[in-house]
């Protein structure tokens, strides 16, 4: 049985649960576990006029969505590099924010992703 808090905040009701709990209900259900930012490359900061680095920050939102997908369905670069057809130091370049992917390799590692996503659904529903 898992200790489970209930909390009312504005008439919606809310649970809190262990964060290991959290982390094996998102992997068991093939989805993204959210992740401490240091864990991820850093956003780049606006210049002083508010604006920001538009090819930058298209990488390092893409490496986020991508390590967060990638460890939602539980697999590591290597693994899903051989899936996806791709070198895992391909990924591993993508995965810092510092490479701009084609969009094929991304196509690519996207569909893999996806494909693990839906294996993982499969064998949870049987």
């Amino acid at each position: 049985m898992i200790g489970v808090q209930r909390v009312e905040v504005e008439g919606k009701r809310f649970v809190f649960l262990p964060e290991v709990e959290y982390e094996r209900l998102c992997r068991g259900a093939g989805e993204a576990v959210a992740m401490d930012d240091e864990e991820m490359p850093a956003l780049p900061k606006p210049d002083k006029h508010g604006r920001f680095p538009a090819l930058q920050y298209a990488r390092i939102s893409l490496a986020r969505d991508l390590i967060r997908d990638r460890k939602g369905v539980g697999l590591s670069q290597q693994r899903l590099a051989g899936l996806a057809g791709v070198r895992q130091e391909t990924l591993s370049r993508i995965e810092t924010g510092r490479h701009t992917a084609s969009s094929r390799t991304v196509d690519k590692v996207m569909r893999a992703i996806e494909t693990e996503r839906r294996r993982l659904r499969s064998r949870k529903s049987r």
